[in-house]
């Protein structure tokens, strides 16, 4: 009797907690197409097509398509990684070209960037903490062997970066979701004595250079601009002409165990999203097992940045190693940092190709699990700089600060094709394409409405159908185009 009575509360135990794992539990939401529309994006090389609705498309019933007809498929029930957004850098280069606008085409480029409806729609920004190759001259903080940072000062920043990062947060309504990265620590800090030419940051001032984060941070916030987050260190393994320092995966890994996590959170700032490596995706795995395998590194890291140039090679851009990181820290966001092209050319401001990368990047980063993207400088002048080391660059804009004339390169379109219709708080969504010509990624936005990119970088036009749940609907990819499909 007594053996009964057990296997019956062990029965009802069980069922129990089966009834409770079945109502705590929520099923894949199911998606219908219903009679939503889609509305066409368009930009396209030789046209005049830029960002523009071109068409909309109606669902008709597909159940199966032939092997001879090009889709590219969705599937809005199958969900992948939080978009936190999408922009570009604010740096000292970018504000110095900025003020040399009038105050027309100023108002002009701000709502280009950052109105959702009648621009692109930026949402992320990054700036430097202390000067970069994309600044006219070196400086820093703090004076000489500062070392409890008394005479720290931003006052360098008030002439141009800090109003052009307010007027930034303004056109984007008030909220601009803005990290910080140093190039360097002063050049007292470090073992070789200057800002330029790699060196290291010396031991005995680890926790002044921590400490120095916290300085910036807080006194940018107090003069109205929230940090939302920060690197470690710009380019830890390049040993540049410009500000530079190194860390070795171990030294990066030690500095965010023992000081900069530590002071972060002694601090205050423990909300603050803490991002290593910044540097390319080469070496993105290698730095990232390293720092996230110490779990009292890993405790205090958000993520882990990159960018692309030591892997702009062809269309051989080590997409895996970005996914293979992704896999094998799934609770660590990955986040595209800085992005250009590089040796400024004048006679090159219309190559098709530099948006081509852009979309080519941002797709496969967002289908390998990245989470934001940042290209570089949002602004450069007729020379692709100011740059005290003539390291001179493209941005997706350039201003004739000669005849005060804005150029938007077809890179600034590229990217709006992804910031203007992905929105922070977007999932990416299942997509694939049956045809390689035809690049894509998708998410599903807050308010529900569905956004496909697809890319065409071929000589082809492309007819082609977007298909969901049985039900597609058709249009065609011009030669060397990217499109945006919303459903809504």
């Amino acid at each position: 009797m007594k053996q009964n009575l057990s296997l019956l509360l062990v029965l009802a135990t069980a069922f129990t907690a089966g009834a409770q794992i079945k109502k705590t539990t929520k099923p894949t939401q199911a998606y219908t197409v219903g009679n939503k529309k889609v509305s066409v994006y368009v930009t396209a090389q030789n046209s005049d097509l830029r960002i523009r609705k071109t068409e909309t498309l109606n669902f008709v019933t597909n159940k199966q398509p032939f092997e001879t007809e090009p889709c590219v498929f969705i599937d809005p029930t199958i969900k992948y990684q939080t978009m936190v957004g999408i922009g570009g850098a604010l740096t000292d280069a970018s504000a110095e070209t900025f003020a040399k606008l009038s105050k027309k085409n100023q108002d002009e480029l701000m709502e280009k960037y950052y109105n959702p409806t009648s621009g692109i729609g930026y949402t992320l920004a990054r700036t430097n903490i202390a000067s970069c190759d994309f600044s006219s001259g070196s400086y820093t903080y703090v004076q000489d062997n500062d070392k409890e940072l008394k005479t720290f000062s931003v006052a360098h920043d008030e002439q141009f970066k800090i109003p052009l990062i307010k007027q930034a947060i303004k056109a984007a309504g008030g909220k601009l979701t803005l990290f910080v990265s140093p190039w360097s620590p002063p050049a007292w800090m470090k073992d070789n004595n200057s800002l330029l030419g790699g060196g290291h940051l010396l031991p005995a001032y680890r926790q002044s250079w921590a400490n120095h984060y916290v300085k910036f941070i807080k006194t940018y916030e107090s003069m109205g601009m929230p940090i939302w987050g920060l690197s470690v260190q710009n380019e830890p393994m390049a040993k540049q002409k410009w500000e530079s320092c190194v860390y070795t995966a171990e030294e990066e890994r030690d500095f965010i165990k023992n000081f900069l996590g530590p002071t972060l959170q002694k601090s205050g700032l423990a909300s603050k999203k803490l991002i290593a490596w910044d540097h390319n995706r080469d070496q993105i795995f290698q730095r990232a097992s390293t720092i996230l395998n110490d779990k009292d590194a890993a405790k205090y890291v958000w993520g882990i940045g990159f960018h692309w140039y030591e892997t702009w090679t062809g269309s051989n851009m080590q997409f895996g190693n970005v996914k293979q990181t992704h896999e094998a820290y799934p609770d660590k966001a990955l986040i595209f940092t800085e992005g250009c092209k590089e040796k400024y050319d004048v006679t090159k401001l219309d190559d098709w190709t530099l948006g081509e990368r852009y979309g080519y990047s941002m797709i496969n980063d967002f289908n390998s699990g990245t989470a934001a993207w940042t290209d570089w400088n949002i602004l450069l002048d007729e020379n692709g700089g100011p740059n005290h080391v003539g390291n001179f660059c493209f941005a997706p804009v350039h201003a004739d600060t000669k005849s005060d004339k804005l150029i938007y390169t077809n890179a600034f379109y590229y990217m709006g094709h992804f910031s203007k219709f992905i929105r922070p708080g977007a999932k990416r969504i299942g997509s694939a394409s049956s045809r390689d010509k035809l690049q894509t990624t998708a998410f599903i936005n807050p308010d529900g409405k569905v956004a496909v990119v697809v890319m065409n970088q071929s000589d082809e036009k492309l007819k082609y159908s977007l298909w969901i749940k049985g039900e597609a609907a058709t249009t065609t990819s011009l030669p060397h185009s990217i499109t945006t499909l919303v459903i809504e």
